[in-house]
């Protein structure tokens, strides 16, 4: 017998498990630009080279979630993530013993992002699985894990570089992380009704589906009701239970592709760009770094906020709150020349991007189901999500070619107000277009 049954509802637990997760992969990844420097004034590499490593690792890990989305659905997300803690380990112990750059890339591009495909999307995944009507809260503790361990772990790094040199900070790091990953793995279970639970807790009489009063209701435009009014929420039946090609072949998806591939392409923007931005406005390296700090901060408010806020809203309206205040926040950047302005769009923005990306994997299991929530939400975070590489790439060709930042965060304001316009074309997740 499983020891889990008949303990208290252990949902709760998985959610800050992935918390846990996200705090120590993304605590390592945005602890990227101190390393950077240590590096490249130790060794006498170009910081171009080093930058190329790093969105490689980008494009990398993004591009492999659907790899392992899939395999959380099929073996369960205490083997993925358990593997993929010894695998980030290994690619910066590798990156922590460079002496060329084919090492950096082996380490940085080809064996750290197996091992960081590993986490977002199958704690996220596995979270979905056990709650439907307090997703997105649960959601929510699972994104702030990452932009609680963006403000704790960069500073750790930097002390440690100082006190003992860029390749132990790094070795310390990936071995303490990748440690505490795995033993986090343990917790994860793949969904309630594996150990005898039920969803968001309930008991079985509530779990249970009542009787159907109605079945399908016709719609205009070729819509159809898809979960009627008597039936439990996201219950598992071949309505709801998209699989990952049965959902490629649905608008929606494209919709929702669509939606996070507009804002995935200019979401790091700000973090590869923002000092930089502020140092070229005239301000000091120490105000202009306070930028990250403040879309740090403003990150972990928005996945605290619009995770819950979303299970007592329209989910959809979350998110397209959330991206309504993103496309102001790239039109503060853009007109930016004071101190005050620049910070309050930094914390705009951060609140607007942590707040959608908590409430993404919620909205795609409302649409989709739990069954394959793996694979599905795995293929837009590798496809969208890849995006994100592109990003501050263009940024740089922008400002080499224009002299300024005002181009750069224009453009991003437009990608995300068509963001926007898309969301709204989204159809109730109880109607969906015939397959």
């Amino acid at each position: 017998m499983n020891p889990l049954i008949g303990h208290p509802f252990h949902g709760w637990r998985v959610a800050w498990a992935g918390f846990w997760v996200l705090f120590i992969v993304y605590g390592i990844q945005f602890s990227y630009g101190t390393f950077e420097g240590a590096i490249s004034a130790d060794k006498g590499w170009s910081a171009t080279w080093l930058q190329l490593a790093y969105a490689s690792y980008i494009l990398a890990y993004s591009a492999a979630s659907a790899w392992t989305g899939q395999l959380t659905d099929r073996f369960g997300p205490r083997r993925v993530i358990a593997t993929g803690a010894a695998l980030l380990a290994a690619g910066y112990l590798v990156l922590s013993a460079s002496g060329t750059l084919a090492m950096v890339f082996l380490g940085l591009a080809v064996i750290a992002p197996l091992g960081m495909s590993s986490s977002w999307v199958p704690a996220n995944a596995t979270v979905v699985r056990w709650f439907t009507e307090r997703r997105g809260l649960a959601t929510g503790i699972v994104g702030s894990g990452g932009s609680a361990g963006g403000i704790v772990v960069p500073p750790i790094a930097a002390w440690l570089v100082e006190q003992y040199g860029w390749r132990t900070a790094i070795a310390v790091m990936a071995v303490s992380g990748g440690v505490l990953m795995a033993a986090t793995a343990m917790v994860f279970v793949r969904d309630p009704e594996s150990i005898g639970q039920y969803p968001d807790g309930r008991t079985p009489r509530r779990a249970e589906r009542p009787p159907i009063r109605s079945r399908v209701v016709s719609r205009p435009a070729g819509f159809v009701v898809e979960a009627t009014r008597g039936e439990a929420p996201d219950a598992e039946n071949p309505r709801t239970a998209w699989t990952a090609p049965q959902a490629w072949r649905n608008s929606v998806f494209w919709r929702i592709f669509g939606m996070f591939a507009l804002t995935f392409v200019v979401v790091f923007v700000p973090f590869a760009h923002g000092v930089q931005y502020a140092r070229s406005l005239g301000f000091s390296l120490q105000l202009a770094s306070g930028v990250i700090s403040s879309v740090g901060v403003g990150g972990l408010v928005g996945r605290i906020v619009t995770g819950p806020l979303s299970d007592r809203i329209d989910r959809r309206r979350a998110v397209g709150l959330a991206l309504a205040i993103e496309t102001l926040s790239f039109v503060g950047f853009a007109v930016s020349d004071n101190l005050v302005l620049l910070y309050a769009s930094a914390i705009a923005f951060g609140l607007s991007y942590g707040g959608s990306v908590a409430v993404f994997p919620a909205l795609v299991a409302d649409y989709f189901g739990r069954s394959h929530a793996g694979a599905i939400v795995g293929r837009f975070f590798a496809t969208a999500g890849s995006c994100a590489a592109i990003g501050p790439y263009v940024a740089q060709l922008l400002l080499n070619a224009t002299g300024g930042y005002g181009w750069t965060f224009s453009m991003a304001a437009v990608a995300n107000a068509g963001a926007l316009g898309l969301a709204f074309t989204l159809p109730p997740p109880g109607l969906l277009p015939k397959r």
